[in-house]
């Protein structure tokens, strides 16, 4: 999409403060996009990345907010369609790796920590962003991407069967949506990010462990933030007027 294309377009980012979510909102920025994301806590990351997008020339609104609290997921929607009046494009990147865990270590203080953000987070934000986008409720049709991960189909890292649990569940999310609101005007996606260089990476040994990994993946590197930007915000974009559905990895091929 150019920036005369996406000029006044309005996206929400879920988790737009730090990593691939911030990496997405100065993408979407710098290609004229008006921006609303949400952080969790970490105010002057947020900030931080507020200031990046008006340096763009576009407008930002950061929401504190948990996605794993329906409530704090209503109140950032209602502030971004306060702002800026329209939505066209949501981007449900916030999640939560959930540390390692054995399953002979299982519990449901851990498991419902790791569903609730994941997986319950993206039914709420979603839902809010269908609500808005809607053709047959007066919205002018839109775009979701959904954030998963290469752990759906691998089953992740050792002692990360919950996270790549929960990713799966986005991958079964985003193909029943994209049933449902094809009638409504908006087209649902997910992107799978293979071995990224963020700071998730910090819950099973940083950067020295994607510096052991880096040679399995057949182009033999981790891949970059930024990577993973350009293809949500070609997804987000009129050239991908026909993608619906897809699950598209950017894993350098693991």
């Amino acid at each position: 999409m150019s920036d005369i294309e996406s000029k006044g377009r309005v996206a929400i980012v879920t988790g737009g403060s730090r990593g691939i979510g911030r990496a997405i909102v100065l993408m979407l920025a710098r290609e004229g996009w008006d921006v609303c994301f949400s952080y969790l806590s970490n105010v002057n990351a947020a900030n931080e990345t507020a200031a990046l997008v008006e340096k763009a020339g576009r407008k930002a609104l950061a929401v504190q907010a948990d996605v794993a609290k329906q409530q704090d997921v209503r109140r950032l929607f209602s502030q971004s369609q306060k702002m800026f009046g329209r939505l066209d494009a949501m981007v449900s990147n916030a999640g939560v790796v959930g540390g390692t865990r054995s399953i002979f270590d299982a519990d449901a203080e851990h498991l419902r920590g790791v569903f609730d953000a994941n997986v319950l987070g993206s039914f709420y934000c979603v839902s809010e962003a269908a609500k808005q986008m809607s053709t047959q409720r007066g919205g002018r049709g839109g775009v979701i991407v959904n954030m998963s991960s290469v752990a759906a189909r691998t089953g992740g890292m050792m002692n990360e069967a919950h996270y790549a649990a929960s990713k799966g569940a986005i991958d079964s999310l985003t193909l029943g949506l994209a049933r449902e609101l094809a009638p409504h005007g908006i087209r649902v996606n997910a992107v799978r990010p293979g071995l990224i260089d963020t700071e998730i990476h910090e819950a099973h040994g940083g950067q020295e462990t994607l510096a052991r990994l880096a040679p399995t993946v057949p182009m033999a590197r981790v891949g970059s933030a930024d990577e993973v930007a350009r293809v949500v915000s070609f997804l987000c974009g009129s050239q991908a007027s026909y993608i619906h559905g897809a699950l598209l990895d950017v894993s350098g091929g693991r």
